[in-house]
């Protein structure tokens, strides 16, 4: 049976506030910094919590602040009740703005991929307005503002909703214009070309670079260090698109080019790698309708992606 609010008495919630901060820094100067207010405050605070509980909270040393066993037994909960409250209180907002839904992405798997299907989302979902954020930080999801976020990586999202969306391999591409000029048909004819290098802040080991694409094939005489740099998959693409070289180029971001005839892949060797896309949020988000809309429709599209992907496969021989 629910407890009623009378009977569900609280602490302060500023005395909290002020625990949580102290117990986390061991110092109340710092706690104090942290809340804008006066290390006085605080440790008016900490009294007053201590007064409620009926026992100390901190052990005051010659060398500082050290928590009671009271107090570290109870600092995780609190700690997760705060991130519960911040959760709820993200939901609030996303309740009283149900019309809008906020999605991260790294930058270019949001111009290569997302952006060019996010249309069909919001012709199917007139109801949501869609606010796409791009860029290379990592944002942290506990803190509400954004819903859910596309990330490429291991999987391991600790605390979040994990799927994944779709696999990742590198092939070498370059433009339609530059493969006439140069015959294209080994490894080894790489050596009159420029090589183009993603240079995207990932930490995939098993992802190769060309020097390391070159010796899997046992290619000698081709520099693999040599040739421009970009801190962006999409920038290697789009510079293959220009005729500036041939790029080591994640599939799933340089596919659209391929299928528009923009790019060529004539070595047909595709690489898998151990990362991947995946959709992640926070397990309340995904109570929000306009959540649950994108879900089900990015599962869809990534599946029928990859689908179309192993025809294209299959017919080429890959």
């Amino acid at each position: 049976m629910e407890r009623s609010p009378e009977r569900r008495r609280l602490p302060p919630l500023n005395a909290l506030r002020a625990f949580e901060a102290a117990a986390r820094h061991l110092n109340f100067s710092r706690a104090a910094d942290e809340l804008s207010v006066t290390p006085g405050a605080v440790s008016q605070q900490i009294q007053n919590l201590e007064d409620y509980v009926g026992a100390p909270l901190f052990k005051r040393t010659p060398k500082g602040l050290l928590l009671t066993d009271a107090a570290q037994t109870a600092l995780p909960a609190l700690r997760e009740a705060f991130d519960r409250l911040v959760e709820a209180a993200s939901l609030l907002t996303a309740a009283v703005d149900g019309r809008r839904l906020t999605i991260t992405a790294a930058p270019s798997f949001a111009a290569k991929w997302l952006v060019p299907r996010l249309g069909a989302f919001e012709q199917a979902h007139p109801q949501v307005d869609v606010w796409l954020s791009a860029g290379l930080e990592l944002v942290d999801l506990g803190a509400g503002e954004v819903d859910v976020a596309i990330r490429y990586g291991a999987g391991r999202y600790p605390g979040l909703e994990v799927r994944r969306l779709l696999s990742e391999t590198v092939i070498p591409v370059l433009s339609p214009e530059l493969f006439e000029a140069h015959a294209l048909e080994t490894p080894a004819d790489l050596i009159d070309l420029t090589l183009l290098h993603d240079g995207s802040p990932d930490t995939d080991e098993s992802c190769p670079d060309w020097s390391m694409w070159l010796a899997a094939r046992g290619v000698r005489g081709v520099d693999g260090m040599r040739g421009p740099r970009f801190n962006q998959s999409s920038l290697v693409i789009e510079a293959a698109v220009n005729g500036r070289g041939v790029a080591l180029a994640k599939r799933t971001l340089a596919q659209a080019d391929l299928d528009a005839g923009r790019l060529v892949a004539p070595l047909q060797i595709a690489t898998a790698v151990d990362f991947a896309y995946y959709l992640v949020h926070p397990k309340a988000k995904g109570r929000l309708p306009q959540v649950k809309a994108f879900i089900g429709w990015i599962e869809a599209e990534a599946l029928a992606y990859e689908e179309a992907l192993r025809t294209i496969d299959n017919g080429a021989g890959i």
